[in-house]
């Protein structure tokens, strides 16, 4: 990927990492990238990496938060969570509240740490979200594993229901 416009490009962004990485032993660019793609921050020039790097780790935390608080709390939801739900087990609820559990406290110190920056904790961050992502995402696919077995068995029903 070429530098283009005021961006940093791929190349230069995978060397800054590599210096935070030995530095505030980070995980692998190629474990973050995956699971938080933030070969994205390379279409930015920044000063303050480490701080980029939260924000995207921070970013994927929320969205699946609001998701989990979709599927718990299914007020307002896209109709499309409303089959899911009926398919969750109440395991599975508990599991995904308990995950939820963990991203609200993620999104508490994400907020916290945007109030002062300080680049060992941008990195304490950054390491404890990533730990617990590997935990979450194992969570999460084995409840959507489920459901995506239950679309496949599950015979179509014909609800003749008026629309609109």
């Amino acid at each position: 990927m070429e530098k283009t416009g005021n961006g940093m490009g791929l190349e230069q962004l995978k060397k800054e990492y590599e210096k935070l990485q030995k530095n505030e032993k980070l995980p692998s660019f190629k474990e973050m990238n995956e699971e938080f793609y933030i070969e994205k921050i390379a279409e930015n020039e920044t000063d303050m990496l480490i701080r980029e790097i939260r924000r995207m780790v921070g970013d994927k935390c929320a969205n699946y938060m609001r998701f989990i608080e979709n599927l718990l709390n299914p007020v307002n939801a896209p109709m499309f969570v409303f089959t899911i739900i009926k398919i969750m087990s109440p395991e599975d609820k508990r599991t995904l509240s308990e995950v939820y559990k963990k991203l609200m406290q993620n999104e508490v110190k994400f907020i916290e740490r945007d109030l002062e920056y300080n680049e060992q904790k941008e990195a304490e961050f950054i390491i404890e979200s990533f730990n617990m992502w590997q935990g979450i995402k194992k969570d999460m696919a084995k409840i959507f594993e489920k459901i995506e077995k239950s679309h496949e068995t599950k015979p179509e029903e014909n609800n003749k229901g008026y629309f609109g």
